[in-house]
């Protein structure tokens, strides 16, 4: 991939607000390094950001950025609370205050649950639109029983879902390829699954003891291909015709770096073969939300 696709990419924001990460000994990112983050990413073709409100103070940071740098504007994907308790009018108005900009790209449900709760004021949200106040509505979900319901709701543009190595082709393309088919625009997350992908399969975490098996696989797969994990995971997101962009999220400069400095690798027919076989019978072990 070269420098002028990395507009496929979406940067997240998550770690410029929160303590995230299942392998972020880190924790949050510091001003002053986001500021930079933002910077190196506006300037290799990054242009939009992911986001939400329930992200700490990660609007304020991107607005701080906009600020000093009213000329680098970002394409928004912000999230409305899980629970909103005030109209969407005042609180897309609020965002625009807050990310020093004057249209949301997408404006997306948090949830599922909350989708479902509000559905019937989504007529309120294609107001915004038809006033150009946003450009897009979304809902970032989980699982493949609520893509198929979404997809059926032309009010829906865009529908944001883990896709990575475990969470993986034989487990989404099928129904990914009908949100396609419907005219949805797919964005997925959890490339790295939090990063998962680079605990030690002997740690004793919950979770990594009960992946133990498919860690140790996805490592075999990188090792007999001179691969890092990083490259393998991110262009196997990239090279699935069904989706429209990835979302990435990194605690450090250097992090986005590599990951960028990873985009430039075919994966052959027998890796993502490889890939395809692994198989996660219990599907709570790939929802971060639901982990101890």
């Amino acid at each position: 991939m070269s420098k002028s696709d990395f507009s496929k990419i979406i940067l997240g924001t998550v770690q410029f607000g929160l303590d995230y990460g299942i392998n972020n000994s880190k924790g949050k990112v510091s001003k002053k390094e986001s500021q930079e983050i933002l910077k190196y990413a506006y300037e290799n073709n990054i242009r939009t950001l992911d986001t939400a409100e329930s992200y700490g103070n990660a609007h304020e940071i991107i607005g701080l950025f906009h600020k000093n740098n009213p000329e680098n504007t970002f394409k928004i994907i912000t999230k409305l609370p899980k629970n909103i308790k005030t109209n969407f009018s005042n609180k897309v108005e609020s965002y625009f205050n807050n990310l020093n900009v004057n249209q949301i790209e997408i404006l997306m449900f948090h949830s599922f649950k909350s989708y479902i709760e509000n559905i019937e004021n989504i007529y309120l949200l294609n107001d915004l639109k038809y006033n150009n106040k946003l450009k897009k509505i979304g809902v970032s979900v989980y699982t493949n029983n609520e893509i198929e319901e979404v997809i059926e709701n032309d009010d829906i543009d865009v529908i944001q879902v883990p896709f990575n190595l475990l969470d993986n082709f034989n487990f989404r393309a099928k129904v990914l390829k009908k949100a396609k088919n419907k005219g949805k625009i797919i964005h997925t997350r959890s490339f790295l699954l939090q990063g998962l992908f680079f605990k030690n399969y002997n740690d004793s975490n919950h979770v990594v003891k009960n992946l133990k098996n498919e860690l140790l696989t996805i490592s075999q797969i990188a090792s007999k291909n001179n691969i890092s994990i990083s490259k393998l995971a991110i262009n196997y997101c990239l090279c699935q015709e069904f989706i429209d962009s990835t979302l990435i999220g990194v605690d450090s400069i250097n992090q986005l770096k590599d990951n960028l400095n990873s985009l430039n690798y075919d994966l052959n027919e027998e890796i993502l073969n490889d890939v395809n076989l692994l198989k996660v019978n219990n599907i709570n072990l790939l929802n971060p939300s639901l982990w101890p």
